[in-house]
């Protein structure tokens, strides 16, 4: 079909050139044909730009479309596997049940595990994504025209219909841009983010989470056991200003209100299509009290629907849900209900309208129908609430220190902050955290720089007024190489009033350092532990359930010392961390900043996270998605549900059937790694950071230029105006 289009489109010359480029590349890459070789490199070169951009647009589309076709045989072979009745595959939740049973794990210890379990796959807006939206629209239209056609039996009118429209996709293809004119804006970057919440997420977990609550029921004999909400999604998109100017408090803030009416939207249509489904009539059957106290309070009063107490109640949680949206500057896609409900305060009482509904339904024999929409809808609440994904707040620890340099200059408290020496530092923190006088001023100025990031500040505490604090929970400290990292954020967490020090201090954001560079990892665990022992510090986390997270990142490692040091000084950091953690008596949860490429981190995450050290999980974890790889596994729902629920398996399998490492283990093989990280990291660094020239060498040998103009994401290349590799992007 793309060929047909080819020939339509650029005419049969431009077709036979593009086959002629294709036949010749095979015949080199697969049969090693040296001639081929020099054809090639002749056709190409004598390519005019007008040829060339028709050449790299129709092999980039035929990767496209390939990719397509590969997802869809995996969804095949999943299903073959399925249907044949074949033993659960590796990466299932059924899998992972079964190794826990084979391996003598009890109930208790099972539901111990998912009543801690807490799994969440974090989208950020890396500027490697360059596929844009109106490209990938095309590609879910294929892949579900592809899916039709591989699970129907079709007439010949039917089976010419698809492949009509299969067609008329791959023309809006083949006419359709694939790098965008201007630079993507942070606010096309969220609503690129929210298409996967539309097409997969909101639909898929409520889905995954039903079929794990099921195989766990079976598994302890429990046919009314309820799973925990073990999987969530989050993102930076919006909250990720490290290095990224545009990134400001009213980004941020239209972030959290486009998920908000992204989340009300949807649950206003499922609220409205169960109430078309729930025709029950009062003559026929029983409903529950409540029901009947919730259809009574519902601003519904049609004759019609008199004796339909649940179409009524649910008019009445709709009604309420259209409120909560106009009540918060969103305005709801559905059409509007009768007016006069009161707005939900927060989302646990929508999900307590939805528990009367369930509850009813099951009590009074369509316990069946209970198991249905409505119950994928409130999963659906429970996971996403109203905020629909928590946003991360991400900043530099230089910028931290620049801010408080600024405020203690002017409070004249310390006016050469950044010449104290660390301790010094730490001291004078820690009495201003502890001081219930403010160092903030309205009547003083700050520098620009600092001003923007205390109106960032100023924006979180309005968003945790608005949407609630689980809307924004997490803040992420780049470059994290000291304890005054840590106790400058507190600070500035304190001046925006979401610290509180005093008898009972309390904070309302989770502070997470970020330790990158290979210098930063091996001191991780001194930081870690000068932080847990502040008392202080220590009530502080008490008021987020004693529980501390720590970020490693994986890029940054790998460009600071090498692939390899960048591996074992992670595991190094993380086998570290989990030992002091338990000697503290505080949970550990660990956020790997993992990218696409083995270079950054990536690889199967299922793998990835076994390999982790014995006690590094423990149930809890956040890896980030990011760029590219956000829609090579998100875009397809049922790919999406495959590779999320591999992320459960591999935690629940790393947490229950992890295998200490020995003495032995680690006396034999810990000093080989040793050495040949050392080795590695001497030759990778006297290359990478000691040759004279190597930066001019690696701007010349490289496309990085080039790359640095393509409009492929927000973020500029490097993370300050120079060339030297420190500062370049991961």
């Amino acid at each position: 079909m793309l060929g047909q289009t080819l020939r339509e489109q650029e005419g049969e010359a431009a077709f036979a050139l593009i086959e002629r480029i294709r036949q010749t590349a095979v015949r080199f890459h697969r049969d090693r044909d040296a001639q081929a070789k020099l054809e090639l490199e002749s056709v190409l070169n004598r390519l005019d730009d007008e040829a060339a951009i028709s050449v790299v647009r129709a092999f980039s589309f035929f990767s496209l479309l390939s990719n397509i076709a590969e997802d869809q045989h995996h969804n095949r072979r999943r299903r073959a596997h399925q249907l044949a009745g074949s033993p659960p595959q590796e990466g299932s939740a059924a899998r992972a049940l079964g190794r826990a049973r084979e391996a003598g794990i009890g109930g208790g210890r099972l539901v111990q595990f998912f009543e801690r379990a807490f799994v969440s796959p974090v989208l950020t807006a890396h500027p490697t994504e360059v596929q844009r939206k109106s490209i990938l629209d095309c590609q879910m239209e294929i892949a579900r025209l592809l899916t039709w056609r591989d699970r129907v039996t079709l007439t010949a009118e039917e089976l010419r219909d698809n492949e009509e429209a299969l067609g008329r996709v791959i023309l809006t293809l083949w006419q359709t841009r694939i790098l965008r004119p201007v630079r993507l804006a942070v606010s096309d970057e969220i609503e690129n983010g929210l298409a996967f919440f539309r097409c997969t997420f909101l639909r898929e977990l409520p889905r995954l989470h039903a079929e794990i609550e099921d195989l766990v029921a079976a598994h302890l004999a429990q046919p009314g056991y309820r799973l925990p909400a073990v999987l969530r999604i989050g993102t930076w998109i919006g909250g990720d200003r490290d290095g990224n100017r545009f990134v400001t408090p009213e980004i941020m803030l239209r972030a959290l209100e486009r998920q908000f009416a992204l989340a009300l939207d949807f649950y206003l249509a499922e609220v409205r299509q169960l109430g078309v489904e729930l025709s029950m009539a009062r003559r026929l059957v029983a409903v529950s009290p409540e029901l009947e106290r919730l259809a009574e309070g519902s601003p519904d009063r049609s004759e019609h629907r008199r004796d339909e107490l649940y179409r009524r109640a649910l008019i009445g949680i709709h009604s309420r849900l259209a409120a909560t949206s106009r009540g918060l500057g969103s305005h709801p896609a559905q059409p509007e209900a009768p007016a006069g409900a009161p707005r939900y305060r927060d989302c646990s009482e929508f999900l307590d309208d939805l528990d009367v509904v369930i509850d009813s339904l099951a009590r009074h024999g369509a316990e069946r129908i209970a198991r249905g929409r409505a119950r994928h809808l409130r999963r659906a609440a429970e996971i996403f609430g109203f905020h629909l994904a928590p946003l991360d707040m991400r900043q530099h620890s230089g910028m931290h220190e620049q801010v408080v340099r600024e405020f203690a200059a002017c409070a004249g408290s310390a006016p050469d902050y950044a010449a104290l020496a660390e301790t010094e530092k730490n001291r004078w923190l820690l009495a201003e955290i502890s001081s219930p006088r403010p160092l903030r001023s309205p009547h003083l100025e700050y520098s620009p720089e600092s001003e923007r990031e205390l109106k960032m500040l100023d924006a979180a505490a309005d968003i945790h007024r608005r949407y609630g604090a689980e809307a924004l929970p997490n803040y992420v400290i780049s470059n994290t190489g000291a304890l005054s990292d840590v106790l400058e954020v507190a600070l500035l967490l304190k001046e925006a009033g979401l610290l509180r020090a005093g008898g009972e201090p309390r904070l309302d954001i989770n502070i997470v350092p970020l330790f990158e560079t290979i210098g930063d990892l091996r001191a991780c665990g001194t930081i870690m532990d000068e932080l847990l022992a502040l008392p202080l510090y220590r009530r502080l986390l008490a008021s987020r359930g004693n529980m501390q997270e720590v970020m490693l990142g994986y890029s940054d490692s790998n460009k600071d010392g090498g692939f390899l040091t960048s591996n074992w000084e992670l595991y190094k950091a993380e086998a570290e961390l989990a030992r002091l953690f338990a000697r503290h008596g505080v949970e550990l949860r660990l956020f790997h900043g993992r990218g696409g490429t083995v270079g950054r981190g990536g690889g199967p995450s299922y793998q990835a996270i076994l390999a982790r050290p014995p006690g590094s999980v423990a149930g809890r974890i956040r890896i980030t998605e990011q760029g590219e790889v956000i829609a090579s596994k998100y875009s397809d729902p049922e790919i999406g549900r495959r590779n999320l629920e591999t992320l459960i398996a591999a935690t629940l399998e790393a947490t229950l059937l992890g295998q200490e490492e020995s003495e032995r283990a680690r006396g034999v093989y810990h000093p080989v790694m040793d050495d040949l990280s050392r080795d590695a990291h001497r030759a990778y660094r006297g290359l990478v950071y000691e040759t004279p020239g190597f930066a001019q060498f690696f701007g010349a040998a490289t496309p990085i230029a080039e790359i640095a103009e393509l409009r492929i994401g927000s973020r500029p290349t490097s993370r300050r105006k120079s060339r030297r590799i420190e500062d370049l992007r991961a």
